[in-house]
């Protein structure tokens, strides 16, 4: 038996050996491929990993708004880059949110309770908050979103599904996602993605329009220009002697 355990332990030290070199030039390729290939994450300050396309931080806060939302949408251009610059989120990514929740309207409600422009359940809010307040809903709706984006690593698609059906959903996977939920991804996530590429048009935004988005926007229309008839009057009230 001892004759034989040296010749043993020796082979096993051999496989073990070619093992280890194996592993490391493996990792490095793939490190190497990476590298070559552009990385699809990117650390940020505080070590957390994010996408590197995330639509979180400073440069993606600056992107241009596109011009494929909706006109009810766009209505609300200068606050949506005052909150990307607020919050630190592409306006591009804000818009979606508006687009797909409310279409611009302020005083809509859902059948669920979910309330105003990003379309907040009240439970969201402190007691004696306006909820329809165009701010004050807005903090709260992108407070929420932004707890989604760090949850998903940045990811818009998740975020926006967590926005939906909850933090939960995000970790859950695609398979334990509600109907619901999983249109609202597919609807957001890619017109989301369109408005970055920089398409004169967003397909997508289209086919929401088509599959009753149109009925969320011309109520959001309606309330639109009753607001600028009452600021209109306001200014009037004003400037009178």
């Amino acid at each position: 038996m001892r004759v034989r355990t040296l010749p043993l332990l020796l082979g096993a030290g051999v496989l073990l050996l070619c093992a280890t070199l194996g592993f490391v030039i493996t990792l490095g390729t793939a490190l190497l491929w990476g590298y070559l290939a552009g990385d699809a994450r990117a650390v940020v300050a505080d070590q957390t990993i994010y996408y590197a396309d995330s639509p979180i931080g400073p440069q993606a806060a600056q992107s241009p708004l596109a011009s494929v939302f909706t006109n009810e949408v766009l209505y609300w251009t200068p606050l949506i880059q005052a909150w990307a610059a607020v919050y630190q989120v592409d306006p591009n990514l804000i818009a979606t949110l508006i687009q797909i929740e409310s279409c611009g309207d302020p005083s809509v409600a859902s059948p669920a309770g979910a309330q105003g422009l990003f379309q907040v359940m009240p439970f969201h809010f402190d007691p004696g908050e306006d909820m329809l307040d165009v701010q004050t809903n807005a903090r709260r709706g992108l407070s929420y979103l932004l707890t989604g984006l760090r949850l998903a690593n940045g990811h818009a698609g998740l975020a926006l599904a967590g926005y939906n059906g909850g933090h939960g959903v995000i970790d859950d996977g695609w398979a334990a996602w509600s109907a619901e939920t999983r249109r609202y991804y597919y609807w957001g996530a890619r017109i989301y993605a369109e408005a970055k590429s920089g398409l004169p048009a967003s397909p997508t935004l289209a086919e929401w329009l088509s599959a009753g988005g149109s009925r969320l926007c011309e109520r959001a229309r309606q309330t639109q220009a009753r607001l600028e008839q009452e600021n209109k009057a306001q200014v009037m009230v004003a400037q009178a002697p």
